[in-house]
């Protein structure tokens, strides 16, 4: 059994790069070939343990909540036919899982959004998804690899990547003491360096283990970057006492918030699937 359990999917943003597309349907709802965003989360989490689901929604989500839900008149439409199987994986999320909703009311920023699911966890360590970051992995999901290291270091996880310097500026930024290859003790957080400034190349992507002591810290924090309050500045505070882990995961990830992320993830994962 997982010593993670519960898994918060913030999910209240109003996907505004793919509009007109996200007027009415969920960013997170958009498909890669068959699937929706949401689901490749949702599946990485049960594959590493992780079966309580808890999802930080808003206005015009329904559709999210129907999807984790069943639908007695397609399923009775399509009983017996080869059309059956495609629902396979998303009834065995249903029969597994624990899903759980709430709204974030006001867009404040990630670490508000998770913030906002401090009732699903209690005292618990805790993971996030972002589904905007597609994981693709031949091998163990990101989140199974970083629920490995939690049971190694017992402290905060966030998974990382190096990215081109020019580019630190659109991310969380890490620094520190490599602990064993591919594994770094964080003394430095820095959210959407300036062009210049950032203290390395080591981005900070879409997965997260966070122990519960984070939601003291981000009741407490001021808003950071875009006057939000930022998950970045919370682990900050975690990292001066050395209780952060970045990983750097094995696979590939894909940013799907942006047009062309979500184009190569397409292109890449029929071509797999074809094979």
């Amino acid at each position: 059994m997982s010593t993670i359990r519960t898994c918060i999917f913030p999910a209240a943003g109003y996907g505004t790069r793919f509009l007109p597309a996200t007027k009415s349907m969920p960013k997170e709802m958009l498909p890669i070939l068959t699937k929706p965003l949401i689901q490749y989360g949702v599946e990485e989490a049960v594959e590493a343990g992780v079966k309580n689901i808890g999802f930080i929604t808003g206005r015009g989500k329904r559709s999210l909540e129907d999807h984790f839900d069943k639908s007695y008149e397609l399923e009775h439409q399509i009983k017996g036919t080869d059309k059956e199987k495609s629902l396979t994986g998303i009834r065995n999320i249903i029969e597994q899982c624990t899903i759980s909703y709430t709204r974030q009311k006001e867009m404040k920023g990630l670490g508000h959004a998770v913030l906002c699911g401090e009732h699903f966890i209690k005292t618990e360590a805790f993971s996030v998804i972002l589904a905007d970051d597609l994981c693709d992995n031949d091998g163990d999901g990101v989140m199974k690899q970083m629920v490995q290291m939690y049971e190694k270091y017992k402290c905060s996880i966030v998974a990382c990547m190096e990215v081109p310097r020019e580019d630190a500026h659109r991310y969380g930024i890490i620094s520190g003491t490599e602990e064993e290859p591919g594994v770094i003790r964080a003394n430095d957080l820095v959210e959407k360096p300036k062009p210049g400034t950032e203290p390395s190349n080591m981005a900070v992507i879409g997965r997260y283990i966070l122990t519960s002591d984070i939601f003291n810290i981000l009741r407490k924090l001021p808003p950071g970057a875009n006057n939000e309050i930022q998950l970045t500045d919370a682990l900050k505070e975690q990292a001066k006492n050395g209780r952060v882990i970045a990983y750097k995961f094995k696979g590939k990830r894909y940013d799907c918030g942006i047009v062309d992320g979500f184009v190569q993830a397409t292109v890449d994962l029929y071509e797999k699937q074809k094979s």
